[in-house]
């Protein structure tokens, strides 16, 4: 017994299967400016923590859906940054590390 022959496809609208390419490589990062990238003091002893909750989820989530190392992850966040406009400042590795487990 022996398989059918593979069915075999031909493109015939080049200009919209190349805009489907660019399509599918096209990514969108929304970020808002009104969120608090820089924690509230919160009156305990000790130092307080510079970068909010939110700063550090979002930098773990860049992480976590790209795959990067803590170090990668803050370059392209600050590059994110830059290119959304936003001149804050971006957790150190070391930073993510510690506050990645809470």
């Amino acid at each position: 017994m022996s398989k059918p022959p593979p069915a075999r496809y031909r493109t015939t609208n080049w200009s919209s299967y190349n805009a489907a390419l660019r399509r599918r490589g096209s990514m969108l990062i929304l970020v808002d400016q009104d969120m608090a990238w820089l924690a509230p003091h919160e009156g305990r002893p000790g130092r307080p923590p510079v970068f909010s909750d939110a700063a550090i989820q979002f930098c773990l989530s860049v992480k976590v859906l790209f795959k990067l190392p803590l170090r990668q992850t803050a370059g392209m966040v600050a590059s994110l940054l830059r290119l959304a406009g936003l001149n804050w400042s971006v957790p150190d590795f070391s930073t993510l590390c510690r506050r990645q487990r809470t």
